[in-house]
């Protein structure tokens, strides 16, 4: 699959939903731009999360394996993962995106933006492609219509970055099942 075409894949939709969790937004760029934080700090660090989307934010950075426990610093610490490293390249992407086309708002913090620009890009077709699909060509006209064919064309630099990431981080993507019994049959002999 090539980068652009791995955001079509039948659970990419879902993965950006989760990796538009604020708890994880928060726990990657925390960690990104102050360091490690140590188990015993997370409560303080991130007072405005409860415990439960502390705890769900944790358990879905592990799943993706962008964040590890540091067993070996004391107090333990989380630290982020190359790939951690690399979502959090995403995130700033994202929110610089939004910062200059002023997406959702002119005043819009960088959660929000982050969130925002990821749960967009979740539903745009590809600027590139032949929008043959009316659907598609449909979707394009109206997020021409909303931010303008500047900000949609601009849209690509984000898409582009999170394709990326999903394409060399696949672990955040879990494996389509085959459609038939068939394919599945085949894809068995071909293996």
């Amino acid at each position: 699959m090539t980068t652009p075409e791995i955001l079509h894949h039948p659970h990419a939709r879902r993965t950006i939903t989760a990796l538009s969790l604020p708890g994880l937004i928060r726990l990657i760029s925390e960690i990104d731009d102050n360091g490690p934080v140590s188990r015993g700090s997370l409560g303080v660090t991130f007072d405005d999360l409860t415990r439960h989307q502390l705890r769900h934010a944790l358990d879905t950075a592990r799943d993706f394996g962008v964040v590890y426990a540091d067993e070996e610093a004391q107090p333990a610490r989380y630290r982020l993962t190359r790939s951690g490293e690399d979502l959090a390249e995403v995130y700033d992407t994202a929110t610089r995106w939004a910062r200059a086309h002023q997406y959702p708002s002119p005043s819009s913090d960088f959660l929000t933006r982050v969130q925002s620009t990821l749960q967009l890009l979740a539903r745009v077709p590809d600027t590139h492609q032949d929008l043959e699909d009316d659907g598609a060509r449909g979707r394009l006209e109206a997020l021409n219509a909303v931010l303008g064919p500047n900000a949609t064309w601009a849209l690509e630099v984000p898409r582009t970055a999170l394709a990326a990431w999903l394409q060399e981080h696949p672990q955040a993507l879990p494996p389509s099942e085959p459609r038939s019994r068939h394919a599945a049959d085949a894809t068995e002999r071909a293996a």
